[in-house]
This record gives C-alpha cells, sequence and structure tokens, in this order.
C-alpha cells in the first residue's frame, strides 16, 4: 500500500473491534502514526502487534470526558501532534421505545454523542493548529429512522446535525469534517442488544444479505483522509449491496 499518510497522526476510539481496529490498521499500513483508544485495553495487544508502524494503545472511555481529554494529550504528546481523529466508538442497543430498559438509552446517548462530542472537543484544538480532519462514524440510522431504532438513529442524527454544524465553523481555518455512514457491517454490535426479538432480527438480516466488512469502512476512511487538503470529503454514505433500506 502507498504511505500516502507517512508522517501523519491518527486518533481512533473505539479501536479494540470491528471498524475501529480495521480503521486503526489500515491507517497504520498507509503511513499513519496511530493511536488508538478502547476501553478493552487486552485487545489493544494484538492490534499493535498486526500494525505495520507504531501504534499507541490508550484506554479510553468516550463517556468520561477527562479520558478523552486524556488520551487526545497522550496521544498528541507520545507522537509530536494530531492531524486526524477517528470518532468510532458506539453502542447499538436497538428495540422498541414501549416498554424500553432507558438505561440503555442514556447509555447509546453518552457514547454514541457525547462520546464524539467530547472527544471532538478535546481534539480540535491540534486539528485547528494541523488544519486536520474529523471523521465521524456515524450509520444509515443517521439518515432513516426505523422501529426498534428509535433511539440509536438519535444519537446518529445527533451526530451528523453536530458534524455539520462544526464543519460551518472550521472549514475556513482548513479543517474537514468527514461523516462516515455504513449501512449493515458484520460486527460484534448486534450481538449486544439485549432486546431478543430485536437482536435476533438482526442476527437474521446479517445472515440474509452479503453485510459489509469493516475493512470496507476503513478503506471509505483511508479515502476521505488521504485527500489533498484542498479536497473536503464531507460526507460517504455506503451500503452493502443487498441492503433495501
Amino acid at each position: 500500500m502507498d504511505r500516502v499518510l507517512d508522517g501523519k497522526v491518527v486518533l481512533v476510539t473505539g479501536a479494540s473491534s470491528g471498524i475501529g481496529e480495521a480503521t486503526a490498521l489500515a491507517l497504520s499500513a498507509a503511513g499513519a502514526k496511530v493511536a488508538a483508544g478502547a476501553r478493552r485495553t487486552d485487545r489493544l495487544a494484538g492490534l499493535v502487534e498486526r500494525a505495520a508502524g507504531e501504534v499507541l494503545a490508550l484506554e479510553l472511555d468516550v463517556t468520561d470526558e477527562g479520558s478523552c481529554r486524556d488520551a487526545v494529550s497522550a496521544a498528541a504528546g507520545h507522537f509530536g501532534g494530531l492531524d486526524v481523529l477517528v470518532n468510532n466508538a458506539g453502542i447499538m442497543l436497538t428495540g422498541p421505545i414501549p416498554g424500553a430498559d432507558t438505561s440503555e438509552w442514556a447509555r447509546m446517548v453518552h457514547t454514541n454523542l457525547l462520546g464524539a462530542m467530547y472527544t471532538t472537543h478535546a481534539a480540535l484544538p491540534h486539528l485547528l493548529e494541523r488544519g486536520g480532519t474529523l471523521v465521524q462514524i456515524s450509520s444509515t440510522s443517521g439518515r432513516t429512522a426505523s422501529a426498534g431504532g428509535g433511539v440509536y438513529a438519535a444519537t446518529k442524527f445527533g451526530v451528523n446535525g453536530f458534524s455539520e454544524a462544526l464543519r460551518q465553523e472550521v472549514t475556513a481555518q482548513g479543517v474537514r469534517v468527514v461523516v462516515i455512514e455504513p449501512g449493515m457491517v458484520d460486527t460484534e454490535l448486534a450481538d449486544h442488544i439485549t432486546d431478543p426479538v430485536t437482536r435476533a432480527a438482526a442476527r437474521d438480516m446479517m445472515k440474509s444479505i452479503r453485510t459489509l466488512r469493516p475493512e470496507d469502512v476503513a478503506n471509505a476512511v483511508l479515502y476521505a483522509v488521504s485527500q489533498p487538503g484542498h479536497v473536503a470529503v464531507n460526507e460517504i454514505l455506503l451500503r452493502p449491496t443487498d441492503q433495501v433500506v
């Protein structure tokens, strides 16, 4: 692979599995110095071993604003700056709204939305200094809400709205804001669903179509962040060919 990101420093959240792990590996292979943040730090050891270049493993809980600031500071301090932030950490606890366990709503809002906001806010001084790039891993659910996914969709609609407002605020200073909206990806997200009917439906759907792979989303991230500085790829929507909505 061409080392199109030589000299760039990247922080990826939620890097212990799935899209985050694949993105960290892809950007490392492209020459970036990568800080990989996650709660499950034990899983980051394998990522560090498999990466093409230097990867700094960081304990990061995006629901804790202090943890976000510490991770950004550690990444920038270790590598001498920060050029790219990939906000990938997220959870998908879908299920019907009536009778829902509202503590799961709070977990999704704190992780998917506030977590992305906290990490973005901490990283912005570095991105502004270096004309960097912010990548938000959103979802097709940030465009179209569906029954059983109301609160998850609300968090992703929130990410999209926050990102567009931020883009308008910082684009004149050279910071690019990218929103990537994948459809169904073969990751462990569906396994975290606690509602048995919704979990079974998600698993059945994943078996019935050719899902995206984490590497497909990582390639979209790489494409966006490797464009020349005057090119801003603000939005990428990618679905499995077989996915209808």
